[in-house]
């Protein structure tokens, strides 16, 4: 196996994309992917496995007559599998239709600098050092109170190293880090068991905090023993940010990517310039944000990757763009190429979704609501309608706010609306920021929220 240092791997994409022309590409693109990644699992509040994964390998692109081929190989230290893997690219390009609205690969262009996106002390990680950040997250859950089980969870850390070369002078590395765990914790009282809550931590520095995370997962544990019932009306709803994430994920993050709207899937087609929000809502997409779970400097097609405004103080500003489709439709491509590793072509897909926060804390927010509801996690966001933006799911864990202060946990309480329409009442935004997978924001106060009650 050859060594995969920055040097390596980006001699090998260029050397597969002068391979590829000399056999007859008009256009060639290598992606080559090094990641590694060490796991400890947790199965019914024990320690019960770790797994360290290596996953190498290369992803090629070859244009002839304008008709796309890939093909792929996980033997990077062969030059005969490199070979073979660019002959069936070309292969595929010969036996597909051209695409007319193919333009060109990306151009070389100057890439950003980007902060707090690697760490040394990560790739030094061993499994004994993940098992201890385990045991420390568990004793603290069980210490914190007696009613709390561990269910499921552990710890995870791992790095990735790309390199993308291109016929049109793309030569590009990018590395990161990151480190999570993670705990899934229920309560027990007598005959009352509590729904399944979540928390974790995630970070590209060595800077995750086990302790609060079993702390944090055993006191929203607790915090839904004794739930009641709650009536059927709208009601003023603080959406925490996994929530939010749940329900953005599968609805307004789909809206602003371009081949969304391209097929006429987007609510947002033809809303450029229009106020499709609240005055009180920005949205950015930042993959330049300082220690973003996103955050680099190169996509997955070479192209630089920036700060794309989405929608800015309620108006729509810009849609997110690969460079297929930017080239399609006349624009620049806003550095959104994704991919799943070496084994697939690049898609749209948001970087660090950012609601910038706002200045009120927690406690401030909860205090502003007299009657409503907060709610930390959501099922069944998944079956949200990505065109229209209808949704209903079940909120749990939820709480009842009375007063300004949280009274009880809910039971069986069900959110009904249109995240289109949601977006127009967000009304307030607490100044508690966190990264959530894609989404880094706070907690976000959505007024006219339909809840129905049992």
């Amino acid at each position: 196996m050859v060594a995969l240092n920055k040097e390596a791997l980006l001699n090998l994409a260029e050397k597969t994309v002068k391979t590829a022309l000399q056999k007859g590409a008009a256009e060639a693109e290598a992606f080559v992917y090094d990641g590694k990644a060490t796991n400890v699992g947790i199965e019914r509040g024990q320690i019960n496995k770790s797994a360290r994964i290596i996953d190498r390998g290369i992803g090629v692109r070859a244009q002839v007559n304008k008709a796309i081929g890939f093909a792929y190989t996980n033997i990077l230290d062969s030059p005969t599998a490199i070979e073979d893997t660019i002959e069936k690219a070309l292969a595929a390009a010969r036996a597909n239709q051209p695409d007319k609205d193919w333009k060109e690969l990306p151009k070389k262009k100057n890439y950003p600098t980007v902060e707090g996106t690697f760490d040394s002390k990560i790739v030094e990680l061993h499994s004994d050092d993940l098992v201890s950040l385990t045991s420390r997250m568990l004793d603290t859950a069980v210490e914190a109170d007696k009613r709390v089980l561990p269910i499921e969870g552990g710890a995870g850390a791992g790095n990735l190293s790309i390199a993308i070369a291109n016929s049109n002078d793309v030569s590009a590395f990018d590395k990161g880090t990151v480190v999570e765990c993670s705990l899934a914790t229920l309560a027990q009282e007598g005959d009352a068991v509590t729904p399944v809550c979540f928390e974790f931590s995630a970070e590209r520095s060595l800077s995750v905090d086990p302790e609060w995370v079993g702390k944090e997962a055993a006191r929203l544990t607790v915090s839904t023993l004794k739930p009641k019932p709650v009536e059927t009306k709208n009601y003023p709803t603080i959406f925490t940010q996994l929530a939010l994430q749940e329900l953005l994920y599968y609805t307004l993050i789909n809206a602003v990517k371009a081949d969304s709207v391209e097929r006429n899937q987007s609510p947002f087609k033809d809303k450029l310039g229009t106020q499709v929000g609240s005055e009180s809502l920005t949205m950015v997409d930042d993959a330049l944000l300082p220690h973003g779970l996103r955050t680099g400097i190169v996509d997955a097609e070479g192209v630089p990757h920036q700060k794309t405004p989405i929608i800015e103080k309620g108006v729509l500003q810009n849609f997110l763009y690969d460079n297929y489709t930017a080239n399609k439709q006349g624009r620049q491509s806003t550095g959104n190429a994704s991919r799943g590793g070496y084994l697939s072509t690049p898609s749209i897909e948001a970087t660090n979704f950012h609601i910038p926060p706002g200045t009120k804390s927690a406690e401030e927010l909860l205090s502003e609501v007299d009657e409503g509801l907060l709610v930390s996690s959501l099922q069944g966001a998944h079956s949200s309608n990505p065109v229209s933006g209808e949704f209903s799911v079940v909120a749990t864990p939820a709480w009842k706010i009375s007063k300004g202060e949280i009274a009880h946990a809910t039971r069986g309480v069900m959110l009904a609306g249109n995240i289109f329409e949601l977006l127009k009442n967000v009304s307030v935004l607490a100044c508690n920021e966190r990264k959530v997978g894609q989404l880094v924001a706070p907690w976000v106060l959505v007024e006219n929220v339909r809840a129905i009650g049992k």
